[in-house]
């Protein structure tokens, strides 16, 4: 007998950020509540340096955090960490980690990601740029539109790097610019409509 596919239709959440971003991280997980239907995944942009993410962030949140793991199943109401030095992909409803494709200079994990969800996720993408250097992720943001995702960046003024807000801005394919709280906010919006289809 088959196993059962995992079910793939629930709202992913992308979260990328740097430098500043786990103010951020804080602020909008505060503000989700632990049974919305979406899964959060915080892709950092840490290229040398280990995550401590996974033992911080249940501080403020009901939902389990879970440090990604290969193989490891995709599930709505958790939040999911990407490890460091590896690109993150999404493959038949479970994650799927690889080396590092831009092992010199900035990273592109977040853009690495999106792209993956855009080819490989049936569920509503909701993409999110936080505070950072760089400008990572900002070029997914027009495919996560083009498959009927929704884009948010952090407002400037409430990062404190303001760079990948500013990008993810530029790149002419943001739906919202809000503050930590105000995304929050929108998720839940968000995840509760694709819940009601």
């Amino acid at each position: 007998m088959e196993s059962a596919k995992p079910a793939r239709n629930f709202p992913v959440v992308c979260i990328g950020g740097s430098a500043g971003g786990l103010d951020a991280y804080i602020r909008l997980l505060r503000h989700l509540p632990a049974d919305m239907g979406a899964a959060i995944v915080i892709v950092n942009h840490l290229r040398t340096v280990a995550t401590h993410l996974h033992e911080i962030l249940p501080n403020y949140t009901k939902m389990p955090v879970e440090l990604i793991t290969a193989s490891l199943l995709i599930q709505p109401n958790r939040v999911f960490i990407i490890p460091p030095q590896r690109d993150l992909h999404v493959r038949e409803g479970e994650f799927l980690l690889e080396p590092i494709s831009k092992p010199r200079g900035w990273p592109d994990v977040i853009t690495v990601f999106l792209r993956s969800l855009t080819h490989n996720w049936d569920g509503r993408l909701i993409a999110v740029i936080v505070s950072g250097f760089d400008g990572d992720g900002a070029a997914a943001l027009c495919g996560i539109k083009e498959v009927g995702g929704i884009t948010i960046a952090q407002k400037p003024e409430t990062a404190g790097q303001s760079d990948m807000p500013e990008s993810a801005i530029a790149s002419g394919c943001i739906d919202f610019i809000l503050s930590p709280e105000d995304i929050a906010k929108q998720i839940v919006i968000i995840a509760h409509a694709a819940s009601q289809k």
